[in-house]
């Protein structure tokens, strides 16, 4: 007898990808350099590694870790993976040894996939996870099968789906910057529920052409599937290069992208932005870290209103608020410091301390309801606990709420600086920074002062040719924000550094004024 539980079960991720391949059979669904897929294409190798991957033994329930470029072939494995009902995890390229090798261990991984650009690296992670029954390479390397050729011995068949609609499909490890990463639990019901908030909220274009630049394990990724239901097609690039990202916007008439703010900067003082032709572009989604408005409204005066913000985590996938393109108005520019508006499914609260909602226009913790939550982390009992608490997810973002409703994020409540008494939020300074012509970033860090507590402190990239002092930026803060805010101390510097998604690397920034101190409040 069906249980009423089973009547309410839904698809599953790959379900979703499945209907799209036999939907839309000769369209173009891929391409990455002179690779041009259809859709009958890629779900006939999509079958052909599913067959490969059984036959090894891997089967559902079992887990795979994988370590990818933005190739067809990494795409391939990981909706192989979601559609075997195998647990995928993708280990971020730029990540460090250490880190593949734990989250190897902690997701209790069966089989490792790696692409054989990161053989050397594949290599000394299969030999520090002796739990591994398989180490496939993905096309020909000196390690482990190949699993690319063995796929090749099998017939391409119809795709299937063996995964449990109730199921893990798969685990995003997030929190590196703090300590060990911790496996976030991403269900198949949280993954469908992302997709379709996607493309319920996105202002998708009628003719999509996809281009991806980000990492396939980074948001960017999570792209491909809604492009596969509006039978879009996706573009694949290694790595960010303004030159050929802009090449392939005018070449292939790109229509929609994801960009992070620091590599919409980059086009911003391209030499050749303000002559090429780039009105293929209709959506143009950013995130992954707070956007400075003076330079989000100078990319408005260029792109024109295609941008899209989305606020996320890895908790919470992909979108739990969004600044949709009508709201990027250059009328209202107090608007384009905010994160936007709750999505439908989503409830957003902020909360104090206490989990009491706090009055509107205060500052409290971003708290969130919805079917994207996750359903916890990995083997973290007590980290779940503290994230969800009293029925809401806890971000761990603050932020304050408008008289009609759109949030404005001040900073990572672990970010916040107290300076002689008083909280800092280090966005809002940022925000007074960029707006000085002659600055092009600033990161804002709270720096351990006898008198002060913490002392704020800004790191200044200014724009190339712009003289600006030290000065004149703590008047501008002293000005727009008063004293308690403004900088007792300004540091200028080439760049700043970045964590490997492209978000300002705090962390580093504070280790030079910190040192090896256990806690980083004084």
């Amino acid at each position: 007898m069906t249980e009423l539980a089973d009547v309410h079960l839904g698809t599953t991720a790959g379900e979703i990808s499945r209907r799209a391949i036999e939907r839309y059979g000769d369209r173009e669904a891929l391409v990455c350099g002179d690779i041009r897929l259809t859709y009958r294409q890629l779900g006939a190798r999509i079958s052909q590694i599913m067959q490969a991957l059984q036959a090894r033994g891997l089967k559902r329930g079992m887990a795979l870790c994988q370590l990818g470029s933005n190739r067809p072939e990494t795409l391939m494995v990981r909706l192989a993976c979601t559609l075997l009902g195998i647990r995928y995890t993708a280990l971020h390229p730029l990540g460090a040894v250490e880190d593949h090798a734990f989250i190897i261990e902690d997701s209790e991984a069966d089989a490792l996939a790696v692409d054989p650009y990161y053989a050397e690296r594949g290599a000394a992670l299969a030999a520090r996870a002796p739990g591994l029954r398989h180490v496939f390479s993905v096309g020909p390397s000196n390690i482990g099968d190949d699993l690319l050729a063995r796929a090749d011995a099998f017939e391409p068949r119809k795709l299937w789906d063996e995964a449990d609609p109730a199921g893990i499909v798969g685990l995003v490890y997030t929190g590196g910057t703090t300590g060990r990463p911790k496996g976030v639990i991403h269900r198949h019901r949280a993954t469908v529920n992302a997709i379709l908030m996607m493309l319920a909220e996105w202002e998708w274009p009628r003719d999509i052409r996809t281009l991806v630049v980000t990492p396939l394990s980074h948001a960017g990724g999570s792209m491909v599937a809604p492009s596969f239901v509006k039978g879009g097609t996706v573009h694949l690039q290694e790595g960010f290069d303004p030159d050929k990202f802009l090449d392939c916007v005018v070449r292939e008439k790109i229509s929609v992208t994801w960009l992070v703010p620091t590599m919409l900067y980059r086009l911003l003082e391209h030499p050749r932005i303000r002559e090429l032709d780039l009105s293929s572009l209709k959506l143009v989604v950013y995130g992954a870290s707070p956007m400075s408005p003076t330079r989000l409204n100078e990319a408005l005066g260029i792109f024109g209103p295609v941008f899209l913000q989305l606020y996320a985590q890895s908790e919470l996938p992909m979108t739990v608020t969004t600044l949709n393109t009508w709201d990027h108005d250059p009328n209202h520019p107090e608007r384009l410091a905010s994160c936007g508006f709750p999505v439908a499914n989503v409830q957003v609260k902020l909360l104090d301390e206490n989990d009491v909602e706090v009055p509107q226009g205060e500052v409290g913790e971003i708290c969130v309801r919805s079917p994207l939550a996750m359903d916890g982390y990995w083997k973290r009992p007590e980290e779940t606990a503290a994230t969800l608490r009293s029925g809401w997810l806890h971000t761990g973002d603050m932020a304050r709420k408008d008289e009609e409703g759109f949030l404005y994020i001040v900073d990572r409540k672990k970010d916040m600086i107290i300076s002689g008494g008083f909280n800092v939020y280090p966005k809002e300074v940022e925000d007074v920074l960029t707006h000085h012509p002659g600055v092009a970033q600033a990161a804002v860090i709270g720096v351990p002062d006898d008198k002060w507590g913490e002392a704020v402190t800004a790191v200044i990239v200014r724009k190339t040719g712009a003289t600006v002092t030290a000065e004149e930026l703590i008047a501008l803060v002293k000005e727009k924000k008063g004293s308690v805010q403004a900088p007792k101390r300004i540091e200028f510097a080439d760049s700043i550094p970045v964590t490997a998604i492209g978000k300002p690397d705090k962390k580093v920034l504070r280790a030079r004024f910190w040192g090896e101190t256990a806690r980083q409040v004084n």
